[in-house]
């Protein structure tokens, strides 16, 4: 797809991303569903009230009424969008810097777009093909109260209330200034928890963190935790679709490691677990453990999804997909990532450690050792010759190569991944094993082989 990358389409605010822009991918989105109705909902990014309203008049062109949410976290819209069966375009950049925006375009069911869904309305787009209205059939728009509690409402009784109450646990909560400060803190109160809070007024200028939840932005996090003797730290991205945490002691819990005691702790044997080729060596040994199924998808959440609802089809039962970024997803509840609702789970988590920390919770999955390595190249050509150099080395290789997305080779106890990057001019290189020497002498190898192609 030209527009439409593996999670909607990002870019710079009025320079890639601009107001006909958006008004086309409306436009083109309202054509496709055919719909009597479509909701419009926004993160806290300056330039979300101007690009929703472009949204709204696209959309009021090819005669969709419109709902307008404001501001709303990216889980509330699918909640939204399902309850009022209406699908919604969403304005958001979601976990890059300020000045960027984007969109992302949900269907009546509360779930993103499936690759086939958004190749129909990027042709569209690039076809400049709508079905334009009339002046008697223009839509309306419609101001929108409610969405927020009712989505706090509905997550507040998919989880264990109870028992998170019941565990009496100190919770610090950093929203990044985005649409989580609307919600999670309430949410959290609301199951029993005392709730501290970093950075929780909504502002698109994000000024105390960037919108990315990575270690290098969450020192407010860690610290609030470490002086306030709180248990967990839980932070989001912009909108909201993703959680990850600290340890009663400020450190940071990588996303592969609370992802996969996330999956530990809901998997059965024939069960089957969705995510992208980089996947942690932590997830395939929990599903070894388990007996469960691994599927692995190109990068990025629309894919992880289409594979999801494949194997829904297929009668497999899915509890738990998604990525080591804190994107986690619980298709039982919502074929959707929700940070709050993430972050619940994992209080549940502690609510069943009997009083054990964070940091022991997740001891099991977190003696990995990780390694990432990059190859520049020039142009095109240079690109080739480096990407047929890892083929002829993964073609020899002692194990078996996936290439859903680059070249991923499988060792049982390791794996290594070569793939060349959707943003830069590089190759990638991820290596990764519970032995740190097995993990770089697998990176060393395959960045030996990729340099040998110049």
């Amino acid at each position: 797809m030209e527009l439409f990358g593996s999670s909607g389409i990002r870019g710079v605010a009025l320079r890639y991303l601009t107001p006909a822009l958006v008004l086309d991918i409306a436009k083109a989105a309202g054509t496709v569903w055919d719909a009597d109705r479509v909701a419009v909902a926004r993160d806290t990014r300056t330039t979300g009230e101007l690009f929703a309203n472009a949204a709204a008049s696209g959309l009021a062109a090819v005669g969709c009424d419109v709902d307008r949410l404001g501001v709303v976290p990216t889980p509330a819209v699918g909640n939204y969008c399902e309850s009022a069966g209406v699908p919604a375009v969403l304005v958001t950049a979601s976990h890059n810097p300020p000045e960027f925006n984007g969109i992302k375009l949900v269907g009546d069911d509360g779930v993103e777009l499936s690759v086939d869904v958004l190749e129909r309305i990027e042709r569209r787009v690039l076809d400049d093909e709508y079905d334009h209205a009339d002046w008697r059939a223009a839509g309306a728009t419609t101001p929108v109260e409610g969405a927020v509690d009712d989505y706090v409402d509905q997550l507040i009784d998919a989880v264990d209330r109870e028992a998170i109450a019941d565990a009496d646990l100190t919770v610090a909560v950093d929203p990044g200034h985005g649409a989580a400060s609307v919600a999670s803190p309430r949410i959290y109160r609301e199951l029993g928890c005392e709730v501290l809070t970093v950075n929780a007024t909504p502002d698109g200028h994000f000024p105390g963190r960037d919108s990315e939840p990575v270690p290098e932005n969450l020192g407010d996090l860690s610290r609030l935790v470490a002086t306030s003797d709180a248990d967990v730290g839980i932070a989001h991205d912009g909108d909201a679709d993703r959680a990850v945490f600290v340890d009663e002691d400020g450190e940071f819990v990588d996303g592969d490691t609370s992802f996969a005691a996330l999956a530990d702790a809901c998997l059965e044997p024939g069960d089957a677990v969705v995510s992208a080729v980089n996947v942690s060596q932590r997830l395939v040994d929990v599903c070894a453990d388990n007996d469960a199924d691994l599927e692995l998808t190109p990068i990025g959440a629309t894919n992880i999804i289409t594979r999801t609802r494949e194997l829904h089809e297929e009668g497999v039962n899915v509890p738990v997909a998604g990525e080591g970024n804190g994107g986690v997803f619980f298709p039982p509840y919502r074929l959707s990532r929700d940070g709050a609702y993430i972050g619940a789970r994992f209080l549940e988590l502690l609510a069943d450690a009997d009083g054990a920390p964070v940091s022991e919770v997740v001891a099991p999955y977190s003696d990995y050792h990780f390694v990432r390595a990059n190859v520049e190249y020039e142009g095109d050509d240079e690109r080739d010759e480096l990407l047929s150099a890892a083929r002829a080395y993964v073609e020899t290789a002692d194990a078996e190569p996936n290439t859903t997305d680059g070249y991923r080779l499988d060792y049982g106890d390791a794996w290594v991944l070569v793939r060349p990057s959707g943003t830069e001019p590089k190759i990638r290189i991820y290596a990764e094993s519970a032995d740190a020497e097995r993990a770089e002498r697998l990176a060393q190898d395959m960045r030996v082989a990729v340099e040998s192609g110049r």
